[in-house]
């Protein structure tokens, strides 16, 4: 099992470094992030949570840290914009629901149940803000009252600029910090109010 655990491992930096090269400023990190990260960002996450929403799932790696603190893949809804990755995604989580699509659409996707909470690997410092404005909005506009989205970062402070919050009404607070991840990151909880 451990070399079955290896040699995925090296399949998805690969992966993960393939897609790095054809798109910097989209996938924006050479490498998927690691366990302790994961583990962080799903840290206030249980099956009461569900349904919910995982924005750039990339390799999996946030995936499985939901599945691991008892949620459903069937509870589960991957958005991943690459192709490879949702393919991947596909084969590795079939019970959950995987689109292909960019997040700042995602409004525009029916969902009976609204989301209990939400993870996002994106990379919102490289993007504009007027998109990460455009994706903060789909993403609370899907979510029940009182849910929260799980954001991390490799710098100093929350991803979202301070106007951006201002504007959509939201409030950030610092989860905590996943130092054993290389580069060590920062997780913040983004709420309503």
């Amino acid at each position: 099992m451990r070399q079955c655990r290896c040699m995925a491992g090296n399949h998805d930096a690969l992966l993960f470094l393939r897609s790095w090269i054809r798109t910097p400023l989209r996938v924006a990190a050479v490498a998927p992030s690691g366990r302790a990260l994961a583990r962080l960002m799903a840290s206030e996450m249980s099956p009461e949570c569900a349904p919910v929403l995982e924005l750039g799932a990339g390799t999996g790696v946030f995936t499985r840290a939901l599945l691991a603190r008892g949620l459903a893949q069937r509870d589960l809804t991957l958005i991943e914009q690459d192709a490879a990755f949702a393919t991947l995604l596909r084969a590795r989580f079939p019970q959950a629901c995987v689109l292909r699509m960019d997040a700042a659409g995602l409004g525009d996707e029916h969902r009976p149940v609204p989301f209990g909470a939400a993870v996002s690997g994106l990379p919102l410092l490289s993007m504009p803000q007027a998109k990460v404005a455009r994706i903060l909005a789909s993403v609370f506009s899907t979510m029940r009252h009182g849910a929260s989205l799980y954001q991390f970062t490799y710098g100093p402070r929350c991803p979202v600029h301070a106007a951006t919050m201002q504007e959509l009404g939201l409030t950030s607070h610092r989860v905590g910090l996943a130092m054993a991840n290389l580069p060590p990151a920062t997780v913040y909880r983004i709420a309503l109010g």
